[in-house]
């Protein structure tokens, strides 16, 4: 079945099509959900939340443009609104802090690692991060999204970033302690 045949089917309400749907965008679509979530059990009520306005929706999809982009756009705004309508968006500073890059000492991190500390960072730092360095959004944007000025997002975007590189940095200091450890216990014995 094509693309076109699918979302027709999706508008009529189709389950089989719906589900189709879903099997075909639910991967790409649950990647976008992690980035902006907390953890995996949070991206996946994401999705699902996300899916649901999706299948809403379709009837005002008017294959103008990328099908794929238009569901990914609504997956981002469905995950944003979510976080909008929590207390932890609420502004605490308008200062902005210097921007701390994360070296590319660290590169070496793996993903489910580096994934894992931008998930375990608070609301407003986490998605103005992955808003800014993952998807691309200029200060101005974010800012518009998330109902804060200028400042804040970049304030916001320094904050988690500082947090980032501490975290990381810690996990550099334990496993060259660790290695320390180990070469310590192998000479020693």
């Amino acid at each position: 079945m094509s693309l076109e045949e699918l979302i027709r089917d999706c508008k009529k309400g189709n389950r089989k099509a719906q589900e189709q749907l879903y099997r075909k965008y639910s991967r790409i679509l649950f990647g976008i959900c992690l980035k902006y979530s907390r953890n995996k059990t949070e991206a996946e009520d994401n999705l699902h939340d996300s899916f649901m306005v999706i299948f809403e929706k379709i009837g005002q999809f008017k294959s103008k443009g990328s099908f794929e982009g238009w569901i990914k756009r609504i997956t981002v705004n469905s995950v944003l609104q979510k976080y909008r309508k929590e207390e932890y968006m609420s502004v605490v500073s308008e200062n902005t802090e210097e921007e701390t890059e994360v070296d590319m000492i660290y590169a070496d991190l793996s993903l489910d690692v580096l994934l894992g500390y931008i998930q375990e960072l608070p609301n407003k730092y986490r998605l103005t991060f992955t808003m800014y360095v993952l998807d691309g959004y200029t200060h101005k944007e974010i800012g518009e999204i998330l109902g804060t000025s200028v400042g804040t997002s970049k304030s916001n975007l320094a904050r988690a970033r500082t947090i980032l590189k501490e975290k990381i940095e810690t996990t550099k200091n334990k496993a060259i302690i660790g290695l320390l450890i180990f070469f310590i216990f192998e000479v020693c014995t």
